[in-house]
């Protein structure tokens, strides 16, 4: 039985964004673990309305970056400044002070733009002029990149791809789901009514602590991280993180389902969003999703 908080979710992003459930399913299990998530597609795929969709669906707000070669951190995080009135410097909060955030075209930023980030996605906080302010509850990044357009990007560094627990490719739909994105675009923008409150988010995170994880299930995420450094072509495998991250998606994928425990088509689910941006290949010609569909076959569960 699928949770009905995830199915209210589904069926009021639905009604703006047509697409292949998985990607609402990733979305949805990002947000109640803490996760973030990497949208990866070609412009037009609708990577906004997603994210707008699913700040409304839950009540949140909402800000959008387009990240541009020109950014620069303060214009994300925010500023002191000085204000002749009152004679003294005020923090004006920049757009990452929100509870979901659509970092546009990530990579188009430069490297310093990009960090400051790192801060905010992984501790929840921003540090200005040495002040640390809290983020709102939840604080949840969506960031798209467009994978075939390489004209004035900085590739993500390696620490940056790490605060991301999924990266979802997005493909172009297909025919009936073409047809339907068609008949919405001559249709007024959809109602979406919100089915849950931000604060409960919360709860729910609490709730998955008490889904059940058996000794089998962490020797089994153990013994796939592992695999993936003796695979002959990858040239960097998968870092202890990994597996943390993995055990807290399955847990999500439980949670979707009403699961008291973990069983292992909840890690197989999780594993490939995991680990296709961690794995470094020898070649960059190597099909990343055909090796970590190898090392599921090697490593049954036990």
């Amino acid at each position: 039985m699928i949770s009905d908080v995830y199915m209210r979710l589904r069926n009021e992003i639905a009604k703006a964004y047509t697409g292949e459930e998985r990607t609402i399913r990733a979305l949805c299990v990002a947000l109640i673990t803490g996760g973030h998530v990497l949208l990866e597609g070609v412009p037009g795929l609708a990577k906004t309305t997603l994210a707008k969709a699913l700040a409304q669906a839950i009540d949140a707000k909402f800000s959008r970056i387009q990240f541009t070669m020109d950014l620069m951190p303060a214009d994300i995080t925010g500023s002191n400044i000085y204000k002749m009135d009152a004679g003294e410097f005020k923090f004006i909060e920049g757009p990452i002070f929100t509870n979901i955030l659509l970092a546009d075209e990530i990579n188009r930023a430069s490297a310093k733009t990009q960090s400051a980030l790192l801060e905010a996605m992984q501790e929840y906080q921003v540090t200005v002029d040495g002040t640390t302010r809290q983020l709102p509850e939840p604080f949840f990044v969506i960031a798209t990149q467009n994978p075939s357009d390489d004209r004035g990007t900085w590739p993500l560094p390696d620490s940056e791809l790490d605060r991301f627990m999924f990266r979802i490719r997005l493909d172009y739909p297909n025919s009936e789901q073409e047809k339907d994105i068609i008949r919405m675009a001559s249709h007024p923008d959809p109602v979406i009514t919100p089915v849950i409150k931000p604060s409960e988010i919360a709860s729910i995170r609490d709730s998955l602590l008490q889904i059940r994880v058996s000794e089998s299930i962490v020797q089994y995420i153990s013994d796939l991280i592992r695999q993936t450094r003796f695979e002959s072509q990858i040239a960097r495998g998968a870092s202890p993180r990994s597996g943390a991250m993995l055990l807290k998606a399955a847990r999500g994928f439980a949670w979707l389902r009403h699961g008291e425990f973990i069983v292992p088509d909840d890690v197989q689910e999780a594993l490939p969003l995991i680990l296709n941006h961690r794995l470094i290949p020898v070649d960059e010609d190597i099909n990343i999703d055909n090796i970590i569909q190898n090392v599921m076959a090697k490593i049954g569960f036990r």
